[in-house]
């Protein structure tokens, strides 16, 4: 049974325009590379720090630019309603992601950010949340739109869920689930539980 969920935020529940391509270039890192990884294998402090404000300056530009993807914001307080633990693990940095929540007005209280723990796919920040909900890792999902949400949720043994509202990437089969639309969502977990319900019947 599902009774905790935890989201990503860019691309997952808000819309996002960083062009990661655009910061790779600036900082001199390799397109296939990891943005953070390569920060912090900088040779200096004071490169490192440089970098990250560079980044820091795409994100709250971004922030505050951005809004509800359609029919999350109903899926959100429809779950939120129904009781569901709810959570955002999220690899923007504290200040951004509170200015998209504060933007988006999200009854959603726990937001972990890669300030707080190791960014994913790292399980840290999925792992912390299970403990603080009192929770087993496979009572949770945790729902993403990009390889490191899946390899996240697997890596905290936690039920993956894609979000895909365009062409389905080659790793979308890795996924526990996929839904499209948000609008498909909240109808996706109450058969799921279903499912859980009838075979402990």
């Amino acid at each position: 049974m599902i009774k905790g969920i935890i989201f990503d935020l860019d691309g997952t529940l808000v819309t996002s325009s960083l062009d990661f391509a655009m910061m790779k270039a600036q900082l001199g890192c390799q397109r296939e590379e990891d943005l953070l990884e390569f920060v912090s294998s900088l040779p200096s402090p004071y490169m490192r720090e440089e970098a990250m404000d560079l980044i820091h300056q795409h994100e709250l530009q971004d922030a505050n630019q951005c809004t509800f993807i359609t029919g999350a914001q109903t899926a959100v307080d429809t779950l939120h309603k129904q009781g569901f633990k709810l959570a955002i693990v999220t690899r923007n940095f504290s200040k951004a992601a509170q200015i998209k929540l504060q933007r988006c007005n999200m009854p959603i209280d726990i937001v972990v950010t890669r300030d707080d723990a190791p960014a994913k796919p790292d399980p840290s920040a999925l792992l912390s949340i299970a403990k603080r909900w009192d929770m087993p890792s496979r009572e949770c999902m945790y729902v993403g739109d990009y390889l490191y949400d899946i390899q996240a949720a697997h890596n905290a043994n936690m039920q993956s869920c894609f979000f895909a509202p365009q062409a389905l990437p080659n790793y979308a089969d890795l996924a526990d689930y996929i839904f499209t639309d948000w609008t498909q969502f909240t109808a996706l977990i109450e058969q799921i539980n279903l499912k859980k319900l009838h075979q402990l019947a």
